[in-house]
């Protein structure tokens, strides 16, 4: 019986609305991380090597032990860093930018002045006030 409570839960759990949106968000970034990478290896990257004389930052390293033998060389790869380093400003800038026009286009929603609304309907007292006032005026 607890086990179907546990099952219950987690169906409650993986069902909210905030859970649904976090994982189609994790989806789409995943998405959109792809994007940006490949934006960043594809094309901004081979126009900077271009502008530095062709280097392909990936394969910058040092090598701090020569390999000897069978025993490969131990490399300090920080053109890999340099890479994802570039990858990372460039999605925070992308995401900046988004949010920015977001934020933008609710500023304006808010910004627009609202329809003026209609008056609200006379209460039972005023419209009996004003079938008296008009009796009045007939009478005179």
């Amino acid at each position: 019986m607890a086990k179907s409570t546990f099952v219950q839960d987690f169906k409650a759990f993986a069902m909210r609305g905030n859970v649904l949106d976090m994982a189609v968000g994790v989806i789409i970034g995943g998405a959109f991380g792809k994007i940006v990478s490949s934006l960043v290896a594809d094309i901004i990257m081979p126009l900077i090597g271009c502008v530095v004389g062709g280097v392909d930052f990936t394969k910058l390293s040092v090598t701090l032990k020569e390999a000897v033998g069978e025993e490969p060389a131990v490399l300090f790869n920080y053109g890999n860093f340099l890479q994802n380093l570039f990858d990372f400003i460039i999605i925070a800038f992308s995401i900046f930018i988004f949010i920015r026009l977001i934020s933008r286009f609710h500023r304006k929603q808010e910004e627009k002045p609202a329809e003026p609304a209609a008056p609200p309907a006379p209460s039972k007292e005023e419209q009996l006030l004003t079938e008296i006032r008009d009796l009045l005026k007939e009478k005179k």
